[in-house]
């Protein structure tokens, strides 16, 4: 933190986090536009998720994990990617690719292709053996019926298969899955979600800073967000520790959450 100690803000810990992930989304960020994105927000960031394919498109991707690497940010296959891989019966060879590339991270879900939860949870299993891995849980089409219940034993089936964190869909516009199509939060399906495994692993994809600012009046700083795009990085921390309007209160109360209270 670069300022000098003087206020009193809510307590946040500190890498390497359990809970409270910040995870980026990049939407193709140029490794030369990375340098100055990951020195200004590398302390805040946790995981760095190369969305949808474009890890596979990218030509400077080995740069871009070692660049990563050196900020103590994981690098991270996004799901997609592999669900395709998966649907083409190459899981194995994407595996292969991200680990030769150093990647320590990989997504596995099944939002966007039918693939069954008893493979996942096995494609779960076989990346745990050299990955990090982090489970979404959610469909990416706004027409599939969300089922809080549902999700949460998805959590827990994925939890238990050897992933590290669960991811809550959300989706990059922020407007699918964990929430209505107005943006706001399906509060239903988060508690039953922290219900059956907790709040400390679970990321809330979070695109939008009145969704963030619900989720950290809702359970304090160390709520893992994600989705979050790589310039606000250092504006969610400050929303996170009571710098912004939208939490101000928790800094001058000392930072108790305040449950129940949304946008």
């Amino acid at each position: 933190m670069a300022g000098s100690g003087f206020l009193d803000l809510p307590p946040r810990s500190s890498k390497p986090r359990r809970a409270g992930l910040t995870h980026v989304l990049d939407r193709g960020v140029p490794v030369a536009e990375l340098e100055p994105l990951g020195g200004l927000g590398g302390p805040p960031v946790d995981v760095w998720k190369l969305g949808w394919g474009t890890a596979y498109l990218d030509q400077g991707i080995r740069a871009k994990v070692a660049l990563l690497a050196r900020h103590d940010i994981l690098a991270c296959v996004g799901g997609t990617l592999l669900e395709v891989a998966w649907a083409q019966g190459k899981a194995a060879a994407c595996l292969e690719w991200a680990d030769e590339l150093g990647f320590p991270c990989v997504e596995v879900s099944n939002g966007a292709v039918a693939m069954p939860v008893a493979d996942k949870r096995r494609l779960i299993a076989a990346s745990a053996r050299r990955f990090t891995v982090l489970a979404e849980v959610g469909a990416k089409d706004p027409n599939v019926p969300v089922s809080a219940a549902a999700w949460a034993a998805e959590m827990a089936g994925d939890l238990e298969a050897g992933a590290s964190w669960a991811v809550a869909e959300g989706r990059e516009s922020g407007t699918v899955g964990l929430y209505a199509p107005d943006g706001s939060v399906r509060q239903d399906v988060v508690d039953a979600v922290v219900g059956a495994v907790g709040q400390r692993p679970i990321v809330f994809e979070a695109p939008h800073k009145h969704q963030q600012a619900w989720f950290i009046r809702r359970f304090g700083p160390d709520v893992g967000l994600g989705n979050v795009v790589p310039a606000e990085v250092l504006g969610l921390e400050a929303l996170r520790l009571g710098l912004r309007a939208d939490t101000v209160d928790r800094s001058r109360a000392g930072g108790p959450a305040m449950v129940g209270t949304g946008p």
